[in-house]
């Protein structure tokens, strides 16, 4: 499970959240834990969330909701409310809780309607009721998808424009800031030409000092490279002499 994630949510998105009791322990097994945890889910459902689906298990629960502010604030309200509340009411003095929640974001209506049926089924799965039976911790107050909600590929544009808006903006401060560069004194890629500049003028230099030093080699010595071929060639000449002879 993730215990960080992005502060900023709007009403234009739901999520599917899931989060576990401390160690697993199947606190949910008992009516009186149960029937707490769904009225503090109803409870918040008033002022901080769109409430649209929740199944309760023994060691678990999974929500479908919408948050009114952030996501963090929707489980953080459950979680803690629910912890206040049950060791006031069962003297329980331990963590309920495991740290942190897991959450998808819904991507559209399709997504929406299988994260329902997954919501459905779950008792069935675990073997808590039979295809068709009445588990009393799993209900749908508003299972209609609803309406403005964006799709998730929509509000990713908006993320990636609202992040060309940022760049753009730092690309303005970046030229506001060159414009009171210190007059006289050259950015680095300006010196970075004269240095390279200033580089080939000394090889240039040194290039000239060498065909000075070579207007000056004695007159009859062939250089290295040429008296190197010449030795080839006598070399040649010499085996080519002596593969004649053996024939």
């Amino acid at each position: 499970m993730r215990s960080g994630r992005e502060e900023f949510r709007s009403k234009s998105a739901a999520y599917f959240v899931s989060t576990q009791t401390a160690g697993r322990r199947p606190f949910f097994r008992h009516e009186r834990w149960a029937e707490l945890l769904k009225e503090t889910m109803l409870h918040y459902a008033r002022t901080e969330y769109s409430l649209h689906a929740y199944v309760i298990m023994p060691d678990h629960f999974h929500v479908l909701l919408v948050p009114y502010l952030t996501l963090e604030k929707a489980v953080q309200v459950i979680k803690g409310g629910f912890s206040f509340r049950a060791k006031r009411a069962f003297d329980w003095k331990f963590d309920v809780w495991q740290q942190g929640f897991s959450d998808h974001r819904i991507r559209d209506a399709e997504d929406w309607q299988g994260h329902l049926e997954y919501t459905r089924r779950n008792p069935v799965k675990a073997g808590l009721v039979e295809d068709g039976g009445v588990y009393p911790y799993v209900d749908f107050p508003s299972p209609e998808f609803p309406q403005g909600l964006k799709p998730l590929k929509e509000s990713g544009v908006a993320d990636v424009r609202a992040k060309a808006r940022t760049l753009q903006g730092e690309d303005d401060d970046l030229s506001a800031a060159e414009s009171e560069f210190p007059q006289g004194l050259k950015p680095f890629k300006e010196s970075g030409v004269a240095d390279v500049r200033a580089k080939a003028r000394t090889l240039q230099g040194e290039d000239d000092d060498l065909s000075a030093a070579e207007s000056e080699f004695p007159q009859g010595l062939k250089p290295f490279k040429e008296s190197g071929v010449a030795d080839v060639r006598a070399k040649a000449r010499t085996l080519q002499k002596a593969d004649s002879e053996n024939r």
